[in-house]
């Protein structure tokens, strides 16, 4: 009787459809491969900015005032300051009366000529320039555009459907890995 069972064995395991694809033995000079129908592809894409940075420049009229009469313009003051402190230095007939005379002066001369150059600005107001100045700004240019970042892929391999993820489009048919295990 024992006879008669390892040859069975050896037949069943040589016709067992696990050991089988297509016609075509797998051992391991085929490595264990085989070729399945590729039934449906699908594109994986992400969505991706380019951003285009460009300088854009123009020109245009730009006002220059070249007034006096800004709140930086102390020469009236500083003038009447000066001619007012000599003046009363000059009126004053003691020492002591020479320095009282000499700050009362400084700041009545100081005084009148702030008045008089706010009046000469007043009848006299300059004339503004305009001159072409060029501007420049950088602008970025955004463009999205959909890129291929793997596929989705459909097989049927001895009836049964399978779905595996790619990096590349596959053709009609692809290579499968097969795997014989006991149960």
């Amino acid at each position: 009787m024992n006879k008669l069972i390892i040859p069975t064995i050896l037949i069943s395991l040589t016709l067992s459809p696990a050991t089988w694809s297509k016609g075509r033995y797998l051992t391991s000079h085929h490595k264990n491969s085989d070729w399945a129908k590729v039934t449906k592809v699908e594109s994986i894409t992400r969505t991706v900015e380019h951003n285009t940075p460009s300088e854009v420049c123009w020109t245009e009229q730009t006002r220059y005032d070249h007034s006096s009469n800004n709140s930086d313009d102390y020469t009236g003051t500083i003038v009447g300051g000066i001619i007012g402190g000599a003046l009363g230095n000059a009126v004053g007939h003691k020492k002591k009366n020479k320095k009282i005379g000499t700050a009362i002066g400084a700041i009545l001369g100081a005084t009148v000529g702030h008045d008089i150059s706010s009046r000469n600005r007043s009848h006299h107001p300059d004339r503004p320039t305009y001159r072409d100045k060029r501007h420049c700004e950088t602008r970025d240019h955004i463009t999205y555009e959909q890129e291929v970042v793997g596929y989705h892929v459909w097989y049927r391999y001895f009836g049964n459907e399978y779905k595996t993820r790619m990096s590349h489009k596959p053709s009609d048919k692809i290579k499968v890995r097969v795997r014989v295990e006991p149960y």
